[in-house]
């Protein structure tokens, strides 16, 4: 007995002796069976009531297997860890724990409860028996703690040791099995043990197969149930709309034989998952009753798809209903603020959240360090974050996102530095960090010395080569990637288009939809700007069909994308009518929608607009003026556009951007008032940069100021040197005025500096193919024909009364070798490639990489009229559109 005394000693002066009779007295009064209980456990009991504890302690030192059963879970429902391993030691001194496999098994629950997977592994470990309760103990500890693959060898261990898995066991393991191929296997062991007709075993096999993909698969176990609850149900349906397949999910929910709240919930946020908002809405409305998560579902697909405002609102309609919100509730509404960039309203949520009394935990802190980090207030959000009694690589990789998402590169690199053990999540955003900041080489560099990459860090390379200008070394990257999901896909098409190969764009979207990767509305926010840099008007409208057939019209970017997809393809009706029918605008759709028409030359219903715009509460902001001012510059209203500039700067007090500055200069000096324009370049806050003097140049070639023009010119010389705009808009002001030897020396410094002048070049689209011409081509199939064409067309418009215009030649040669140069610009080759391959009377739609040249102008004009053709071309300025022998533009442009 010296033993037991000398534990009872210990016991009696530690701290935890408190502890553990706190919980005797709490076993005291539980119902317990008195079957097979012992006087002494009666005593214990009733002592533990009376407080009478020196007593009890007496008892404790001869607790018999149903005693210490009680006490041990009495440990585990309150998860008293330190307590469990007093009773596992009085209990290995008094040798019940080697003998005993049920108490034995009890302890391994109640480490696992406690969140103690070493001490269960050691006390399964040192069994020297196991049964299949031990075995399943163990597997669903590591599966629930999703280290599956521990959990995937201790089933292995169980097989090889012999021990016969019951359906308990395939219910702890199938969770582990993320990949096809191991499931199938855990699958055929289900079948060979005969438990597949186990409902909660096949349940589990409907929900792991559709969790991994195989959609097709889970949807066969759920036929061949045979008898199903309302779990398999429900997780059919989740199935299906985690996969995309809403539709099917639809089904499925139509087709229950019974529903519960789970059920509805499940196909609300399946409906939202999927971008389907007023679907999941409607549903919501519909429920028979709602739960705390069925709030949740619906106000967190509101947030995860842009409807920001919508999700607040229903979170104050979602409180004045008696429903109290959750940390999972705040977390989505916090989202909300952080993509509608409202930090007032996130603060006001923040202060809802501390009267709460809900704790600060690690989910709820990440949302509040991520709403104040995108809404630019990284010093709240490091507060937020140095108050978190808990932190994961979540809150490190947030606001190391913040800090490089708002400019703090210094201090992003710094906390990076600082992170206890740096993961591949946050090494995936110090590599965004260094490639957004032109640190390429440095991203290349973490990105190789990754220990394990993800799809997630990959993709993060691919965006930052793209964002670089090195599309190349995207594209061998995202060849070599050993897996792809959708965002790489979107990522790998977005960075095509941003580098200017539309072309290669659509090659990508069609190639992704071959392997069978469904496009999300990013993917059809990203390519549709493809389609609109290369005015691909047919090919526009097919993905607008298919954006319909998937139901993503109505979605923010998407809408946005296709507003600006038709208004830079010429048809700015159909853009006009996509706005009037959006069920919500934010601040893009109207900056797409001023800028269209603007670039339309449609002044009257862009300013219209923009004066609805304000009256409805909406406020603009340096884009939105782009398009305004832009808008005056088109139609020659100098005095409006020193308005809305004064408006910008003195009503909202909106600080220019450059492209602000450069529509003043453009709107000054295309109207004639060049030394308006340079004193207002002179005024300026910031230096200008090469845009400002580009603009105040080309004015000058406009108006054939030679000595404003070669100021002008000088500036950009130092500014940007070997941009060729510069030297051929120069050497247009001397063509104008017969300068011959003027321009030989704009060469001869061209040549010098080794500047390459950019050629003339046109795209048209026909039969969904977009062509390439440049200036004098001859590598065209049908070339021949072509050069026809342009003859035949010459020949009538000069009849019409068309004289070419040789002022737009710059070489001084004789009017016949001038004339010819004329007759073989880009867009003509186009227009009469166009008028070869289309039906009569079919519009011809152009675009071009510079300012078309007066003479094509007056060219087109005539050729409008006497093929009675509409002939719609949009140059490096703005659109132009002929019709009837007339210009939409009034020859001003």
């Amino acid at each position: 007995m010296l033993h037991l005394t000398n534990l009872k000693r210990s016991m009696v002066s530690s701290m935890a002796l408190g502890r553990i009779m706190t919980f005797s007295s709490a076993l005291a009064t539980q119902e317990i069976n008195d079957n097979g209980d012992n006087f002494a456990s009666q005593n214990l009991r009733k002592l533990c009531k009376l407080g009478q504890l020196n007593e009890a302690l007496q008892i404790l030192f001869v607790m018999d297997h149903h005693t210490y059963h009680s006490f041990l879970q009495s440990c585990l429902d309150n998860q008293a860890l330190d307590e469990g391993k007093l009773v596992q030691s009085h209990m290995i001194l008094s040798g019940f724990q080697s003998r005993d496999i049920s108490l034995s098994n009890k302890l391994v629950t109640m480490y696992v409860k406690c969140k103690s997977l070493v001490d269960a592994w050691k006390v399964f470990d040192e069994m020297p028996q196991r049964d299949v309760i031990s075995w399943t103990a163990m597997i669903s500890a590591y599966a629930k703690h999703e280290r599956n693959i521990e959990a995937l060898a201790i089933f292995c261990e169980m097989r090889g040791a012999g021990a016969k898995p019951d359906q308990f066991t395939f219910a702890s393991v199938l969770p582990a099995c993320g990949y096809v191929s191991t499931l199938k296997e855990v699958h055929e062991d289900v079948i060979r043990h005969g438990y597949q007709s186990d409902i909660f075993v096949a349940n589990a096999l409907v929900d792991m197969y559709a969790k991994c993909g195989a959609v097709e698969d889970a949807f066969h176990v759920f036929e061949e149930m045979p008898q199903r609850d309302i779990v398999s149900w429900n997780a059919m349906i989740a199935g299906y709309a985690q996969n995309g397949l809403v539709e099917k999910a639809s089904e499925v929910f139509e087709n229950m034989p019974q529903r519960n709240v789970v059920s509805w919930t499940t196909m609300v946020a399946g409906y939202a998952q999927n971008a389907f908002v007023d679907e999941a809405v409607k549903l919501f409305r519909k429920m028979p009753e709602r739960n705390i998560v069925s709030w949740n579902a619906i106000i967190a697909g509101y947030a995860q798809n842009g409807h920001g405002e919508e999700a607040l609102k229903l979170f104050q309609e979602m409180k004045l209903a008696g429903v109290n919100p959750n940390s999972k509730t705040f977390a989505s509404v916090l989202s909300a603020c952080a993509k509608l960039g409202s930090m007032e309203q996130g603060k006001e949520i923040h202060r809802q959240l501390t009267r709460s009394g809900l704790p600060l935990d690690v989910f709820v802190g990440n949302s509040l360090v991520d709403m104040y980090a995108k809404c630019g207030s990284m010093e709240t959000a490091q507060g937020v974050f140095d108050g978190m009694p808990q932190r994961d690589e979540v809150s490190w990789t947030a606001m190391i996102a913040g800090y490089t998402q708002n400019g703090y590169f210094e201090e992003a690199l710094k906390l990076f530095q600082e992170v206890p053990n740096p993961n591949m999540v946050s090494q995936t955003v110090m590599i965004a960090g260094y490639a957004k900041n032109g640190y390429i080489e440095e991203a290349v560099k973490l990105f190789q010395n990754m220990p394990e990459r993800s799809v997630v860090s990959w993709t993060s390379l691919i965006t930052g080569y793209a964002q670089n200008g090195h599309l190349d070394e995207a594209l061998k990257l995202f060849q070599e990637m050993p897996e792809r999901n959708v965002v790489t896909w979107n990522a790998m098409i977005a960075g095509c288009v941003q580098n200017g190969h539309g072309e290669e764009a659509l090659k990508l979207f069609e190639r992704m939809k071959l392997e069978n990767v469904k496009p999300n509305p990013t993917t059809f926010a990203s390519i549709l700007p493809a389609c609109a840099n290369l005015a691909a008007l047919e090919k526009g409208v097919e993905i607008h069909q298919e954006i319909i057939r998937s139901r993503f019209q109505f979605d923010f970017f998407v809408g946005n994308a296709l507003i600006d997809m038709y208004a830079k393809c010429g048809r700015i009706e159909i853009a006009r009518n996509l706005f009037d029918n959006m069920p919500q605008r934010d601040l893009v759709s109207w900056n797409a929608i001023i800028s269209g028409y603007a670039m339309h030359g449609r002044h009257g219903e862009a300013l219209e607009l923009f004066e609805q715009m304000q009256y409805l509460g909406m406020r603009p902001d340096n884009v939105t003026f782009v398009g305004v001012i832009s808008a005056c510059c088109h139609a020659g209203l100098v005095k409006k556009g020193w308005g809305y500039f004064d408006c910008m700067t003195q009503y909202y007090h909106i600080a220019p951007t450059m492209e602000n500055y450069g529509c003043m200069v453009d709107l000054l000096g295309r109207a004639g008032y060049l030394d308006d324009a340079r004193e207002f370049i002179r005024k300026m806050p910031i230096k200008p940069h090469a845009t400002i003097w580009r603009s105040l140049l080309g004015a000058c070639r406009l108006h054939k100021n030679v000595e404003l023009g070669e100021y002008a010119a000088e500036q950009l010389f130092d500014l940007d040197p070997y941009n060729a705009a510069t030297y051929v808009l120069l050497s247009n002001i001397y063509a104008s005025v017969g300068r011959w030897d003027a321009i030989e020396k704009v060469r001869k410094r061209m040549k010098d500096n080794n500047v390459q002048k950019k050629p003339g070049c046109s795209w048209i689209e026909v039969n969904k193919q977009v062509y390439t011409f440049l200036v004098g081509d001859r590598s065209h199939p049908q070339i021949e024909k072509i050069y026809a064409e342009l003859e035949r067309l010459s020949g009538q418009i000069k009849a019409s009364g068309y004289v070419p215009d040789t002022r737009f030649v710059l070489n001084d040669l004789d009017e016949e070798q001038k004339e010819q140069i004329l007759c073989h610009h880009s867009e003509k080759l186009a227009i009469a490639f166009g008028f070869l391959n289309t039906p009569p009377g079919t519009a011809i739609r152009i675009i071009k990489n510079l300012r078309a040249c007066g003479d094509c102008h007056c060219a087109i004009k005539f050729i409008s009229k006497i093929e009675a053709r509409e002939i719609i071309i949009r140059d490096a300025y703005r659109f132009h559109h002929f019709k009837d022998g007339e210009c939409s533009c009034g020859d001003y442009w």
